[in-house]
């Protein structure tokens, strides 16, 4: 007695397209466990990252296109409603989805490793989600053209409603320009400490579509919009030697001895020199008398720092040691002062 006589006809019809995809999966799955991970194995033993990142890639969508081949071939043996070449695009769809996400997923993945290693290639959020619309946009040409839908006035359509388009966000595509232009100039790259005319500054975050996000020292985050970014006058503490020089202006009292200022001075930013690690050791404190103020003279002692944000420890530091020295030497540093005159006239 056959399998007929115990399992309705009906469902008797999908047992061998069920198997078929079943079978896929299990294909799948397998070629996951064993050819993947032997292939992952292997990379990790070279110092290459760019198999690293097909590799993984296709490790998220393999057991996926197997289900897909293999639905496609169970699809000529199951009893479906309606044209067997309706379904056969379905599938397809799908299968151009995920390339699409696969590709993605390299083309970003290597982006981000040559970034790392040529600094002349901008790793962000711009031109990932340029990258992404340029490889969705292919994808879904090609799923219309396997409808049978011709691309060829849509292309046409999108030409003159760009047009539209362009005019109704010219605010928008001034801030996208506007950020192209901030990363293939190179002003700035994400990391930079930068300072805008506007008095703001703090560590580029991200440039964006719209926005370059600027995190202050603070921990605030700031959003410029790219337009106003580009167009602005701004200073890249990042942009070449990370070593700057840290000014710290004193003034003392016109009753001072100003060889003996001048020795405890760089006997205090020596000490600074040798115990702080921000402090570059290329370059040794010195110090500079600067000007007859009104009510001291003033002198400039100049460090340098190893990267920017290190100014303040050097100021804190510096400044806290030297006006205990001060006190201890009996050097005055003055209030201001006015004195005024008074001429009184005698009148007969």
């Amino acid at each position: 007695m056959g399998l007929e006589n115990y399992i309705p006809a009906n469902l008797l019809l999908w047992i061998e397209p069920i198997v078929t995809i079943f079978l896929g999966i299990v294909l799948g799955l397998f070629l996951k466990k064993f050819l993947v991970s032997r292939l992952k194995s292997l990379s990790e033993k070279n110092n290459w990252q760019s198999d690293d990142v097909v590799i993984n890639a296709i490790d998220s969508v393999i057991v996926f296109w197997f289900f897909l081949a293999f639905s496609s071939m169970a699809i000529g043996n199951a009893d479906l409603p309606g044209p067997e070449d309706i379904y056969q695009k379905i599938i397809s769809a799908f299968l151009i989805i995920s390339i699409s996400f696969t590709a993605s997923k390299v083309v970003l993945g290597l982006l981000d490793i040559w970034s790392q290693t040529n600094k002349s290639l901008p790793s962000t959020g711009i031109f990932k989600g340029l990258t992404n619309v340029a490889i969705f946009s292919i994808g879904i040409l090609f799923i219309l053209q396997s409808f049978g839908i011709s691309i060829t006035p849509l292309i046409t359509a999108l030409g003159v409603g760009g047009l539209a388009v362009s005019l109704a966000l010219k605010d928008t595509l001034s801030d996208l320009f506007g950020g192209i232009n901030i990363l293939l100039s190179k002003t700035m790259q994400e990391g930079d400490y930068v300072q805008l005319d506007n008095g703001y500054q703090g560590y580029v975050e991200n440039v964006g579509w719209r926005y370059t996000t600027i995190r202050e020292r603070a921990n605030n985050i700031i959003s410029i919009p790219n337009s106003v970014l580009s167009g602005s006058i701004s200073k890249n503490f990042s942009s070449m030697d990370s070593a700057f020089r840290v000014p710290i202006q004193i003034g003392v009292s016109y009753d001072s001895d100003l060889d003996h200022v001048e020795k405890v001075a760089l006997e205090v930013a020596n000490e600074i020199y040798e115990e702080l690690d921000c402090v570059s050791k290329s370059y040794k404190p010195v110090i500079r008398f600067r000007e007859f103020a009104d009510s001291s003279i003033n002198f400039f002692i100049y460090f340098q720092g190893k990267n920017f944000g290190d100014h303040n420890t050097i100021l804190n530091s510096y400044i806290k040691k030297l006006h205990k020295k001060f006190r201890e030497e009996k050097i005055d540093i003055p209030y201001p002062i006015r004195t005024l005159i008074h001429k009184n006239e005698i009148k007969d």
